[in-house]
């Protein structure tokens, strides 16, 4: 394991990440026979502006929440019906696989090693691996530039595993959450911040002139909708409601609303992959 640099920011952070959502039981009925009964337990990331977002009143925006309501809508499920529990990258498996929830749209890469654990419906979005740095930061420029220098991701997720992996003369730091990095970046204690540029772009957005997105994408991330190993009954419906979103325009009125004002362009919609 490699040593972060600045001590100083990590002292008391690890027990920040303590989730509530890593405790109690779950349910043992199938996520379809929760859906009949009109209620839907959903995954979603609380700290992700455009992607998923807890706001200040309760209420919870961005992409993926309006992708988890449009698909809980074809499945019979209305928004008073649904629940929205906090999924935080290394929790997710274990989320689903507990019966906590009935689905996760949470950034989700879509990877070999995860569907050892779980099924993915999807993908419903195609991203890619970019920086984040400080307005002022001339240093950082791309993934190039990266070299002896401290980058911050979510424990768990494909892009720290990227960085371990791929960037051995990087010092990756991580954390339960990516709003902790965003912490680690403002205050100076990491260089750059990464993770999918759609993410980067909404936290950028959230605080004009003091982060910018640098470097063209280095990765091809999928997300996908991750259900309970061997669901192939739900894994169906939700690719059937994905298709659907795409198809009648809701899917790309979602970004449009999510992105405004970030310069963020809509890309093509990806191919549902029924594996």
């Amino acid at each position: 394991m490699r040593i972060n640099k600045a001590l100083r920011f990590a002292v008391g952070v690890v027990a920040l990440a303590a989730v509530a959502t890593g405790c109690g039981g779950g349910s043992d009925k199938s996520a379809s026979e929760n859906a009949a009964s009109g209620k839907l337990t959903i995954g979603i990331k609380f700290d992700q502006p455009g992607m998923g977002l807890q706001n200040s009143d309760g209420t919870y925006s961005g992409f993926d929440v309006d992708v988890a309501k449009y698909v809980a809508g074809k499945l019979g499920v209305q928004p008073d019906g649904i629940k929205f529990v906090e999924a935080p990258t290394p929790n997710r498996e274990t989320l689903i696989q507990n019966g906590q929830v009935d689905y996760i749209v949470g950034t989700y890469s879509i990877n070999d090693k995860r569907k050892e654990k779980v099924d993915f419906a999807g993908p419903y979005f195609v991203t890619g691996q970019q920086l984040l740095v400080r307005a002022d930061n001339t240093t950082v420029t791309g993934k190039d530039s990266i070299k002896g220098k401290t980058v911050c991701s979510a424990k768990g997720s494909t892009p720290a595993q990227n960085i371990e992996k791929n960037f051995p003369d990087t010092q990756l730091q991580t954390y339960d959450t990516y709003s902790l990095c965003l912490e680690g970046l403002k205050s100076g204690a990491v260089d750059a911040m990464t993770t999918d540029g759609t993410i980067l772009a909404g936290f950028a957005a959230q605080q004009p002139g003091v982060f910018k997105v640098v470097g063209e994408p280095f990765t091809t991330e999928k997300y996908g909708i991750g259900v309970k190993k061997g669901d192939t009954d739900i894994r169906g419906k939700i690719n059937d409601a994905i298709e659907d979103m795409i198809k009648t325009g809701a899917w790309q009125a979602a970004i449009e609303k999510n992105f405004a004002g970030t310069g963020f362009q809509v890309p093509t919609p990806p191919t549902v992959d029924r594996y």
